[in-house]
């Protein structure tokens, strides 16, 4: 029986993750989250808090694998003073202390869940997973500094590291652009986006949760780095028109030149949401298909349809 501790619990990558974990029989699964959600199913979680402050050595005590899903994400419109500065406070400082208790506590594997943003947040090329990082934002930021604080962990202890990558991740009730993306579907809103033939990766929950599973145990996976993906590269319009072929409602798309679209999104201060709109961003995934002989499970016409699949 091999028990695992997943943070994040309680989060869209995170809830998922658990329920799939508890379907195998051989894994023992406690889930961390920062505080326990008002009016859903609590059970089998435990409130943490403050990752930071916390003091885990009791939910750390015998186990074999930690997954660490939880994080501050992007936030659009941010409020403090100093964003880096809180991400840094989360999202290094948070992660490094649960390294290190997981150290103390005989943790075997550490599986971080960080971004591609460390590589960037526009490629010109597929990013591959030795390319230079280059974090564009707060949040990349801070993954990548804890990224170099958890090999630097590796290195000086017996506990096995295992970073994961993810670019966009969409599923049911997805929060983030996806979730704009299809709420403006289901409204019948019309978009100014069929004339982007941009080449976006994303990855599926279903094919991010396969991956981080299929890391738990392959001795190939220890001390390395992974980028997901869903193997395919599409543009935005071929997103739009994927989520209406599975929602099974018309996606209204109106060609609009790229260029003006972006000198508009300038002049109306949302040049960075233009950006992830409008811009390539391809993830190169052969090193995790190669190494731990793995491939996702699910294409991404198969990934869309199962948003809208309301099985559990």
């Amino acid at each position: 029986m091999t028990k695992i501790c997943l943070t994040g619990s309680s989060g869209f990558v995170g809830s998922r993750l658990l329920y799939e974990l508890k379907q195998v029989t051989t894994f023992q699964v406690a889930g961390l989250c920062r505080r326990l959600p008002h009016g859903r199913d609590c059970s089998g979680l435990h409130a943490m808090g403050d990752l930071q402050e916390a003091d885990l050595s009791t939910p750390l005590s015998g186990v074999d694998v930690l997954i660490h899903a939880a994080a501050r994400a992007h936030i659009m419109k941010d409020e403090v003073a100093d964003p880096l500065a809180e991400y840094r406070r989360v999202n290094v400082e948070g992660t490094l202390n649960l390294a290190c208790q997981a150290v103390a506590a005989g943790v075997k594997r550490f599986v971080f869940i960080s971004s591609i943003g460390v590589n960037g947040n526009i490629s010109t090329r597929p990013f591959r997973v030795d390319d230079q990082p280059n974090p564009a934002e707060p949040y990349a930021q801070s993954k990548w500094e804890a990224e170099q604080g958890l090999m630097k962990l590796a290195a000086e202890t017996s506990m096995e590291v295992v970073i994961i990558r993810p670019p966009l991740v969409y599923g049911p009730d997805a929060p983030g652009n996806f979730g704009s993306l299809v709420r403006w579907i289901e409204k019948g809103v019309p978009l100014p986006l069929g004339a982007i033939h941009n080449k976006r990766s994303l990855v599926g929950i279903d094919n991010l949760v396969d991956l981080i599973i299929h890391c738990l145990d392959h001795p190939a996976a220890a001390n390395q780095v992974f980028l997901a993906g869903d193997g395919e590269d599409i543009s935005t319009a071929e997103l739009l028109r994927g989520v209406g072929r599975a929602m099974g409602k018309p996606a209204r798309l109106i060609p609009v030149p790229a260029g003006l679209l972006q000198f508009g999104a300038t002049l109306l201060g949302r040049k960075a949401m233009a950006q992830r709109l409008l811009g390539s961003l391809q993830v190169d995934i052969s090193k995790t298909r190669e190494l731990l002989d793995w491939k996702p499970p699910y294409t991404v016409e198969e990934g869309l349809r199962r948003c809208f699949e309301r099985s559990n």
